[in-house]
């Protein structure tokens, strides 16, 4: 068979399609949702080369007007978990053993399919399914899927380029083998992108995977597996499942072949994942990998040299675009009385300019959150946060749920930085500010990465370089992303991995070199070109 040393194409970040009125990109757009919302689709699982339907339907709509039925998908039981792992399994000597430059070839291609004939029907999709606005579901489900899989591919050269030195008459190699069994997949609602990654950064590296989605997710996760299957993935490699988690958990992790979990979601649920795992490792044929991204409490901490309006529009945007449903979103501030009345004034009147309503209207800033459970937990907190003395509500506050899920931009002034939303994560549109003494900035400081459990995401506002070189060090283990003078969220594949540590996760960085690492299990060998025929060695020789 011919050989060679194969150059994938240097990848570039997607550009970013502005979708501005008259735009080719917006009329497109416009035409993808108006066909999707004409439609009920019958969604099945992916298992093997079958498509399953089970006859156990559940419903799917937009969570801005949930009277509408987007479609239905089957709902899948234990024996179907199963069947995932036993196609994951036959497929996995066929794929591990392909030429890595076609595996590359599958998802290189899959990335111009996004780019290309699915960037509109993705992001109607998200839009509708998940309530993202045009452009939130343009950076996620176009812009960030397209760059994940062209940046792995390129990451995976890397990867098997580094090669250990040789010394003479030898000759040393390093193979990059996937691991031995099948691979877990687990992800969250709120990122179509991260719904693709998790899956294709493991099959990238010649892994085979049972993936189950969450099940707000579903509706995108089916365009999907559409471009896997028109990128020509190999039935089997890919096996996406409808499963309810304790079910299908108790079926992975209970697995002999069971090899590794790549996980986003809540911390909770991570926690237990690991628990489970650690309690059955005398099952497993190795040690499975475990990575996972979870939750966050994510700061904005702004020193007194800062520009009022810069810290404004951070908050607007980082704590409130998508509804504060991003695990980076901020949801905690900590601002300096000498600018407080200047960013009350101008975070107040931004929120009055917002619109909120539906995704199909493109003047609407703000939309649904996900489903029901979360607008009651999200409510929860506003109602809690409201009955205490110590807490003052200055924007928001108001909810709605007869048409959509809909929770008013939220924020809440609490003299307490200890107080409940300034701990705990919301998951939602809703922002608590504490304002220090302005002279206090070290010992705030010290309350930031004391306050929260969690060490994703946070950023610092100064136009004062001593000031942000001690945060900088004071905080080095708040944020696995941090931001100088700028919003925490809107990590770009390639620019700025992402992924935190503490209770926010292992930190291995989605969109970097070392996440698909943990997707391979090394083999060294060793070849000497001239063995020995002597076992003397010249020291025993005599004097």
């Amino acid at each position: 068979m011919p050989k060679g040393f194969f150059q994938v194409p240097h990848p570039k970040n997607e550009p970013v399609l502005s979708y501005a009125p008259g735009s080719k990109e917006r009329a497109a757009l416009k035409k993808a949702l108006e066909e999707a919302r004409a439609q009920e689709l019958d969604i099945p699982m992916y298992i093997g080369a079958e498509e399953v339907r089970t006859g156990d339907k559940k419903r799917l709509s937009p969570p801005h007007d949930h009277k509408h039925t987007l479609g239905h998908f089957h709902e899948g039981d234990a024996g179907h978990v199963e069947q995932a792992i036993n196609a994951a399994l036959g497929a996995k000597e066929s794929w591990a053993n392909l030429g890595w430059e076609h595996r590359a070839a599958i998802f290189l291609k899959a990335a111009d399919l996004l780019a290309g004939p699915y960037r509109y029907k993705i992001n109607a999709a998200t839009m509708l399914g998940q309530s993202k606005s045009p452009f939130q579901a343009e950076i996620d489900s176009a812009c960030e899927l397209i760059d994940f899989l062209r940046f792995n591919v390129y990451f995976m050269t890397q990867i098997y380029q580094e090669q250990p030195e040789s010394s003479p008459g030898v000759w040393n190699r390093m193979e990059y083998r996937p691991l031995e069994g099948f691979t877990f997949a687990v992800t969250p609602f709120n990122f179509t992108a991260i719904a693709g990654n998790l899956p294709a950064s493991m099959a990238l590296m010649g892994n085979t995977v049972v993936w189950k989605a969450a099940h707000t997710q579903i509706y995108a996760a089916h365009v999907i597996m559409q471009v896997f299957k028109a990128a020509g993935l190999p039935d089997g490699v890919i096996n996406l499942i409808y499963t309810d988690g304790p079910t299908t958990g108790d079926v992975v992790f209970n697995h002999p072949d069971f090899a590794g979990l790549h996980f986003t979601g809540s911390t909770k649920v991570f926690r237990t994942m690991w628990k489970t795992i650690g309690q059955n490792i005398e099952k497993y044929k190795s040690y499975p990998r475990i990575v996972g991204e979870t939750g966050g409490k994510d700061f904005v901490m702004v020193h007194r040299s800062a520009h009022a309006r810069e810290v404004a529009t951070a908050l607007s945007r980082g704590a409130f675009e998508y509804q504060g449903q991003k695990c980076s979103a901020a949801s905690r501030a900590y601002i300096p009385s000498n600018l407080w009345e200047d960013v009350k004034k101008y975070l107040q009147e931004d929120l009055k300019t917002f619109k909120m309503g539906g995704t199909e209207d493109f003047g609407n800033f703000i939309n649904a959150v996900i489903d029901e459970r979360a607008f009651n937990t999200i409510t929860g907190y506003i109602e809690q946060a409201r009955k205490n003395p110590m807490n003052e509500i200055i924007a928001g506050g108001k909810y709605d749920k007869s048409k959509g899920y809909f929770v008013e931009p939220t924020i809440i002034v609490s003299k307490d930085p200890s107080s409940v939303t300034m701990c705990e994560e919301i998951f939602g549109p809703v922002l608590t500010i504490y304002v220090y003494h302005e002279d206090n900035f070290e010992e705030t400081l010290e309350l930031v990465d004391s306050t929260s459990p969690y060490a994703l995401t946070g950023s610092i506002f100064s136009q004062d370089r001593y000031a942000i070189e001690l945060a900088a060090k004071k905080l080095s283990n708040a944020a696995g992303n941090f931001y100088i003078n700028d919003k925490p969220t809107g990590a770009v594949v390639g620019q700025q991995p992402f992924g935190g540590a503490r209770g926010s996760g292992t930190n291995d960085k989605a969109g970097a070199k070392v996440n698909l690492l943990r997707w391979a299990s090394m083999r060294t060998i060793k070849e000497t070109f001239v063995p020995p025929v002597d076992y003397r060695y010249p020291f025993l020789d005599k004097e």
